[in-house]
């Protein structure tokens, strides 16, 4: 082993003092660059951790409001129906009431027209009597002048008088 190390020139001290130089750069290094750069990958896998993390709870939130969405929604059209339906009832109520009124209000109209046509008819048949009384009257007189019998006039006014 001697003939190697004359043989290549190799000094310990050299080699001892190169294995040294390694040893302290490589301290350097650990604790200027690696242990930093540690530091930065592991902070930024934290925040990619928390950023998923926070991506899933989202995610879940959206979930949970979608649901919430859809409830609301299907909350309201059923709401919408009954009210719908609850207009609908009314609307026939108010037009049946309505209905009912305007037939009363007819069948008013139609006794009060009955009522008013029956006095309309008496009065009339009242008139037709005077009239057809003072045509009768009328035409006696004419008769009676035409005839000259007084005592067939005396006793034929006495009974129109009468009538």
């Amino acid at each position: 082993m001697d003939s190697f190390i004359t043989t290549f020139h190799i000094d310990w001290q050299i080699i001892i003092a190169q294995a040294i130089n390694f040893i302290v750069v490589l301290f350097v290094l650990y604790f200027l660059a690696l242990k930093p750069l540690k530091k930065v990958m592991k902070e930024r896998t934290e925040k990619i951790e928390g950023g998923i993390e926070n991506a899933n709870k989202n995610a879940e939130l959206i979930k949970n409001t979608q649901k919430e969405y859809e409830a609301i929604i299907s909350k309201a059209k059923e709401e919408a129906h009954i009210i719908f339906k609850e207009g609908k009832e009314e609307a026939m109520t108010k037009k049946k009431e309505m209905l009912e009124e305007a037939g009363k209000e007819v069948e008013q109209i139609i006794t009060s027209g009955k009522k008013l046509l029956e006095s309309e008819k008496t009065k009339m048949i009242e008139e037709a009597k005077k009239e057809i009384v003072s045509l009768v009257v009328l035409s006696t007189e004419k008769l009676l002048e035409s005839t000259n019998t007084k005592n067939f006039d005396e006793k034929t006014l006495e009974q129109i008088k009468k009538i």
